[in-house]
């Protein structure tokens, strides 16, 4: 890859402050579109970056993208066996499903036979269709040699020191280096670049408490299930570690994430009360101190060592109040970040690249544009606000596992619904919002129990709980393609092609279609059904 050197002015159609994985995408999608592109970045190539953990809907964007706009080579990131064929010098790890242990200070992690102290939710059948953590120093890397390749102007090491938008575009200011573009796309993540120079405010992000992160990245990581393995006693439906597995307890919660490179991504997001008592802004001490809180946690970090300095953000929410404006747009990356609880980062920021590309596909060269962008600026607000208020619902259900685990399913329904419409060729049936907000019914249901959670925060009681569990056990029956919620699985939620077949009506098919799209995307690889 060769950089393109600093000069005095570049004109371009688009210009993309930042190169991580959403910006050298859209960079590319701009390419194909017929756009010329620059794409800026302030670091160097290979460098650390967090938002690592993607799902089944992310992996769909991508195929959908790399469709769309003729960019073959995306393809096999979509899933763990054909990225480990394709790019075997590109890091990655398996990611199975979604794994949630609850724990209590001071106690080891509890071998529940029933458990009742731990959700495993599959989102594949098998390794070779599983979805992936992308290690992002590999794969930002190689997505930003991508769109070099695709023709995209890549210049780094910029520091951007003005930006001035104006009717027709913007102009941005470097050392030794003036863009003249007709539209800038921030990329570069929260409290980034256009939020800074615009000198925007944030937002709260309602139902969401403050908090703190501390992370990092680690080798010599044991998997939890060695530590607890009576817990898993019988057949889950995966490994448990092969996933991104949640350590859940009161005041906050641990994200571990496993590479086949031998390193293991890890960080505590905490409300403030827990970060304040743990002084996370101390870094390595305020971790050994959460290791020495939670036996098991502990135990299973008691041979790691951090690869590189913590990472400490006193604040880890963060939403902008303006997500476009004249000549500039903020990918959602950059316009809002909840919390990683749900793996919802990719997601959003994917239907944001898309929603941009088709702006630009679609009304390049019309007045048409700034209309686009703001309706997007205006689903993407959207987006994050029910997003957080989902979260923020889960925050106050870490000590109620029921509560925590029948919220967990509005979820899991809309994105395993959405997954299958879209892959039945029934797009329309989910509509293109995340969580199912353009599905009328759901996205009502969706927020009455969310209302209804926020009373029960507010107010309490035996009763108001009970309504909300039936809020959401009735929100979630319509469009439930999963059998979440059924009490024989014992919170332990294989991908199931019978589930998916028993739920063909649901999806609008026939049991004929639900069998060809699963044999189509390898979900049943000998063709023998379920």
């Amino acid at each position: 890859m060769c950089p393109m050197q600093p000069g005095l002015t570049r004109d371009v159609d688009i210009a993309i402050v930042g190169s991580g994985f959403s910006g050298s995408l859209l960079a590319m999608i701009a390419r194909r579109l017929g756009r010329s592109v620059l794409l800026l970045e302030r670091g160097h190539h290979p460098r650390f970056a967090i938002g690592e953990s993607s799902t089944p809907l992310a992996a769909l964007l991508l195929e959908e993208i790399a469709g769309r706009y003729d960019l073959p080579r995306l393809l096999p990131l979509a899933k763990y066996g054909s990225w480990r064929r394709a790019y075997p010098d590109v890091a990655c790890g398996l990611k199975r499903g979604f794994s949630f242990f609850r724990h209590e200070a001071g106690a080891p992690f509890a071998a529940d036979r029933a458990h009742r102290d731990q959700l495993l939710v599959a989102a594949s059948p098998h390794d070779a269709i599983g979805d992936v953590h992308w290690y992002r120093p590999d794969l930002d890397f190689f997505l930003v040699r991508e769109a070099v390749a695709s023709g995209a102007a890549y210049l780094d090491g910029v520091t951007i020191t003005g930006v001035e938008p104006h009717a027709d575009g913007a102009r941005l200011f470097g050392d030794h280096l003036e863009v003249r573009a007709r539209l800038v796309v921030d990329a570069t993540g929260p409290r980034g670049c256009l939020h800074r120079h615009l000198a925007h405010g944030e937002r709260a992000l309602p139902g969401l408490p403050p908090t703190q992160t501390l992370f990092n990245h680690f080798t010599g990581v044991r998997r939890f299930a060695e530590v607890a393995p009576r817990a898993f006693d019988g057949t889950p439906p995966y490994a448990p570690d092969d996933a991104a597995v949640h350590h859940v307890f009161d005041g906050g919660w641990i994200l571990v994430l496993r590479f086949d490179n031998g390193i293991t991504s890890a960080g505590i997001a905490a409300t403030e009360p827990l970060a304040r008592e743990l002084r996370l802004g101390e870094g390595a001490p305020a971790w050994s101190r959460l290791m020495a809180r939670f036996p098991s946690i502990g135990a299973q970090f008691a041979a790691a060592a951090p690869t590189r300095p913590f990472t400490w953000w006193p604040r880890l929410a963060f939403y902008s109040d303006t997500i476009a404006g004249a000549g500039w747009v903020s990918l959602p990356s950059a316009a809002g970040i909840v919390d990683p609880l749900l793996s919802t980062g990719f997601p959003l920021t994917l239907l944001g690249v898309q929603r941009v590309a088709a702006a630009i596909a679609e009304t390049w060269d019309t007045p048409q544009l700034p209309e686009r962008l703001r309706a997007y600026a205006a689903r993407t607000a959207g987006e994050l606000e029910t997003t957080a208020r989902l979260v923020g619902a889960l925050y106050d259900a870490f000590g109620d596992w029921e509560r925590f685990t029948a919220l967990t399913f509005l979820y899991f329904a809309a994105a395993s619904f959405t997954e299958s419409a879209r892959r039945l060729g029934r797009a329309a049936l989910a509509g293109d919002a995340f969580l199912l907000g353009a599905h009328e019914p759901f996205a009502a249901a969706l927020h009455r129990s969310l209302r209804l959670a926020a009373e029960l925060r507010e107010r309490p009681s035996a009763a108001r709980r009970r309504r909300v569990l039936e809020a959401i056990a009735s929100a979630i029956a319509p469009v439930n393609v999963a059998g979440l919620g059924d009490p024989t699985r014992g919170n332990w939620y294989p991908a199931s092609a019978s589930d998916l077949l028993t739920a063909a009506g649901t999806l609008g098919a026939s049991v004929a279609d639900v069998r060809a799209m699963l044999e189509r995307c390898g979900f049943l690889p000998d063709g023998t059904g379920p």
